[in-house]
């Protein structure tokens, strides 16, 4: 099978775990690389043997079969939609934006150009989570009483652009918060609305850095969210799941779900694998371009994890819940 050709966008942190996951990738492979940082680009370029560009708008005309978008995401609309308008497949990174206008702008123009659009975000690949997925499918843990997620580590965000309010669109509710909006999403579906509270912080940063958010489930289960860039909490999970027959635990080495009838735990994963996470993201989305397989986040998704942040901002300065309103860009 022929590999797919992808070019990428931005050649920052992230841009290292991609490079690892296509030097890995038996259907894919990155052949061009853009950053306005030259430096940058050449010397991600020369790891995965592709051309460095200091222009993204050059990949143009590359005949490149898909495009990774992952540069801040104040940029991500701009970059995407011309790529959209190129009919060149896009992968965005998360957040998908930092605006529910923007992200119905980038989904309306994939649907009119028929090309294939999503949101990267790494966690739906992580083989733990889709695991848990199904075993909360079967039903053997019960009714869900009540779902946990946790992202915490005491990170420098002083000098990065994820502390820049106008290129990132907020501080850890919005970066790290998109990744537990889809995890809440892909479990327990759509979210009716949602409560965050800043929790202050100790870099000095102009952006919230320690938040706790709460969300209700249309089918009525409220999930809790700790999110933090100040607190190494060294929690062994990240999602957490309590039903009414059982307990399922997805951690960071070790996955395992334990039923109320029983004594023993049941070990069904080694927990995340971050080159096997992005490996699955550029995969998924390769067999989608080829039509052989379905988006595991679909636009729709995308534009809801957009929405749900935005509400749940909104509830940060009012301090109150906050509605959520799922509607399709075609609806709007």
């Amino acid at each position: 099978m022929t590999k797919l050709k992808f070019g990428l966008v931005g050649a920052g942190g992230i841009a290292q775990a991609y490079a690892q996951a296509f030097n890995e990738s038996k259907c894919c492979e990155l052949t061009a690389v853009a950053d306005v940082r030259s430096d940058a680009a050449v010397a991600l370029a020369e790891i995965v043997g592709g051309n460095a560009y200091g222009e993204y708008k050059q990949l143009a005309d590359l005949g490149l079969d898909a495009v990774i978008v992952a540069t801040p995401p104040a940029t991500h609309p701009d970059i995407a939609c011309f790529f959209i308008d190129a009919g060149i497949p896009v992968l965005c990174e998360k957040p998908l934006c930092t605006n529910t206008a923007d992200a119905i702008r980038m989904t309306q123009a994939a649907e009119r150009a028929g090309v294939v659009f999503t949101m990267a975000s790494k966690f739906r690949y992580c083989e733990d989570i889709v695991k848990a997925k199904g075993i909360l499918a079967s039903g053997v843990l019960g009714d869900v009483i009540q779902f946990e997620n946790a992202f915490t580590a005491n990170v420098d965000m002083s000098r990065r652009w994820n502390s820049n309010a106008e290129v990132s669109g907020g501080g850890v509710l919005i970066d790290n918060g998109t990744h537990s909006v889809d995890i809440i999403r892909y479990f327990l579906g759509s979210i009716e609305s949602v409560l965050a509270v800043d929790a202050g912080g100790t870099q000095g940063l102009s952006v919230d850095e320690n938040v706790k958010m709460f969300a209700k489930t249309a089918n009525g289960v409220t999930a809790s969210v700790d999110l933090t860039w100040g607190i190494n909490k060294e929690l062994p999970n990240f999602v957490s799941i309590y039903g009414t027959n059982g307990t399922l635990h997805v951690g960071w080495r070790e996955s395992k779900y334990k039923l109320n009838s029983s004594p023993d735990w049941t070990v069904f994963g080694s927990g995340y694998d971050k080159v096997a996470s992005f490996k699955g993201k550029i995969e998924n989305f390769a067999s989608a371009v080829r039509g052989n397989d379905g988006l595991y986040i679909t636009p729709a998704d995308a534009l809801a994890s957009v929405q749900v942040i935005e509400a749940a901002y909104a509830s940060m300065r009012q301090n109150l819940w906050q509605p959520v309103v799922e509607k399709a860009a075609a609806a709007i």
